[in-house]
């Protein structure tokens, strides 16, 4: 009995056997009464009772004890694990490195196995828990394609390898499912023209849109905070944006979220996009805007097979595009003109002519709508028709403002070649060489340049005085 005093780490139930075993060598316990409280039958007792006289308390415990598992992952494995983790895919949470594993180094093990390994080696980053909140969970909407829910992500997506870079895109509320993502250089309407025109193509028309109070959105009237103008008091509605414009064409419900909170499933969306995109992007070697929409799309069809669920009725709620709407018509920026007497119409700094189209001579003083398509061409419709235009030839004040840039760089090389010009003899007919040579004409540009800034008057003008009293009054 040398071997009970031996310390050894036992569990419960080997600490049980001990004790009644003990109480039965004093007397205390009979064999059936000792069968009947360690559940086994009375031989099976009376070998553990030789077994335990013999070497003591080793003997209560299992043969396996300290031994390695037959089934335990090859120590090969595990360092290769350890190797890919620190390395080539350093910074994968466990999940999504078990999935990498498994799809590009055909090393099929389990997440818990993942993170054991991990925890081995020292290298498990464990992610500081927030503080919980007490949030009520919304139901999902019964069938894909009711309800899909847009937001955009500002992020270091390329990391050091690029640009800041926005993803813009869309998630299925019924599904999960990324029905439509891009990248692009900041948040803009016209992303998420092309991520909704994306999810046009390939699926229809959701009935509604769940979406932030972005001043690109539709606002209600109740929501609306800016004062109204005199137009949109007299028509009793507030003007809609290029979007509004898009979602009433499409017959798109627009729901305004009052909280990212309300819209979680794409704010979790992103959650999981800064984590496992970014490395996507990373392996791939992307670093700038195209091959990150070349990665994207590659990706989205991978990334809905692993976390898209099904919908509580497999019927779709997709709705069918409009025959008589036009996709890249409707795809693109809508502004109003109105024709100026010379059938011109001004558009950001330039001048559009209008040319006769059909049985209608002249456009003057007609209310026309410009297309504005994002490759850069314009398109004039007036009543439905698209009319036939060019770019107008520059007026006076075009020519001198493209002329001043021209006029300052003249100067600049007369007065490096030979300083200050000196002046023309009294009663002299002939002008400098450089007053002789005329000024090139600016070349017209085939699509008209938006102007960033508006002339501001200055702080003495009569005009700002006039304005501003109009602001008082």
């Amino acid at each position: 009995m040398s071997c009970m005093n031996k310390t050894v780490a036992l569990n419960p139930q080997e600490q049980k056997r001990i004790n009644v075993l003990n109480e039965h060598l004093r007397g205390d316990l009979s064999i059936a009464q000792v069968a009947a409280l360690l559940k086994c039958s009375q031989r099976h007792i009376y070998r553990l009772k030789a077994s335990y006289r013999e070497r003591g308390v080793e003997a209560m415990m299992h043969g396996n004890r300290g031994k390695r598992s037959p089934r335990r992952i090859s120590e090969e494995v595990r360092q290769q694990v350890s190797k890919l983790a620190q390395g080539k895919y350093a910074g994968c949470n466990q999940h999504h490195l078990r999935d990498l594993l498994e799809e590009r180094e055909e090393i099929q093990i389990s997440r818990a196995s993942v993170r054991r390994i991990l925890q081995e080696e020292g290298i498990l980053v464990v992610q500081p828990a927030k503080r919980p909140k007490h949030r009520l969970r919304r139901a999902r909407y019964r069938q894909e394609g009711q309800l899909i829910q847009i937001d955009a992500s500002p992020h270091n997506w390329l990391q050091e390898r690029g640009p800041r870079l926005s993803l813009v895109g869309g998630i299925d509320d019924g599904t999960g499912k990324v029905v439509g993502a891009i990248f692009r250089e900041q948040e803009d309407q016209e992303g998420y023209m092309l991520m909704l025109r994306q999810v046009v193509e390939q699926y229809g028309c959701p009935q509604a849109i769940y979406h932030d109070r972005h001043s690109m959105f539709p606002t209600r009237r109740k929501d609306a905070t800016e004062a109204e103008s005199v137009e949109e008091q007299l028509q009793g509605e507030r003007s809609t944006t290029q979007l509004g414009r898009l979602f009433g064409q499409l017959s798109i419900t627009s729901i305004p979220a009052r909280s990212p909170q309300a819209k979680g499933r794409i704010e979790r969306l992103w959650g999981t996009f800064q984590d496992r995109l970014v490395s996507e992007l990373r392996l791939v070697g992307a670093c700038n805007l195209e091959q990150a929409n070349a990665v994207l799309q590659e990706y989205l069809p991978r990334f809905n097979a692993r976390f898209a669920v099904p919908a509580a009725e497999a019927e779709l709620g997709w709705q069918d595009v409009p025959a008589e709407l036009v996709l890249s018509e409707c795809f693109c920026l809508y502004e109003e003109r109105t024709v100026a007497l010379d059938n011109t119409i001004s558009y950001h700094g330039s001048r559009i002519q209008l040319l006769p189209t059909g049985p209608r001579r002249h456009f003057a003083r007609a209310k026309v709508c410009v297309h504005e398509h994002f490759d850069g061409h314009l398109v004039v419709f007036f009543q439905g028709q698209a009319l036939l235009s060019r770019l107008a030839p520059a007026d006076a004040a075009q020519l001198r403002q493209a002329a001043q840039p021209v006029l300052a760089e003249q100067l600049t090389l007369a007065a490096s070649a030979g300083g200050e010009a000196e002046p023309a003899a009294a009663g002299s007919a002939s002008p400098p060489a450089d007053a002789a040579a005329p000024l090139p004409t600016p070349e017209g540009a085939t699509t008209p340049q938006r102007r960033t800034k508006g002339h501001k008057p200055k702080a003495g003008h009569p005009w700002a005085y006039r304005g501003k009293f109009a602001q008082v009054t």
